[in-house]
């Protein structure tokens, strides 16, 4: 299952109530790409797809890609912010490596 800190609850509600649009909430995803060879995709909508995982906490959903969901298990998502500028991280205990900036892994 998914984590989120305090500080990825707070930043996803934030995000959703300045949408433009109504928003249920956070779909996350991993597509091949990136440094290291798989990418974290995430984005607010409208509604969860038909076999999305459905992961809530303080009232903030967050809606998982089914077929991602195993390489998804156990991660840990946070939201930081840093004189670099600020962002979501992602602990992912099945990355076997990852890249620096922190958003790709394999």
């Amino acid at each position: 299952m998914i984590q989120l800190t305090d500080s990825a609850i707070n930043a996803v509600r934030n995000a959703i109530k300045g949408a433009s649009e109504p928003v249920q909430g956070l779909r996350l995803k991993v597509e091949t790409g990136g440094c290291a060879g798989n990418k974290y995709m995430m984005g607010l909508v409208k509604t969860p797809e038909e076999n999305d995982e459905v992961v809530e906490r303080d009232g903030v959903k967050v809606f998982v890609e089914s077929a991602s969901r195993e390489l998804l298990a156990g991660v840990t998502i946070d939201f930081v912010v840093a004189i670099e500028g600020a962002g979501f991280t992602f602990e992912n205990p099945n990355a076997t490596h990852s890249c620096s900036c922190g958003k790709s892994f394999g």
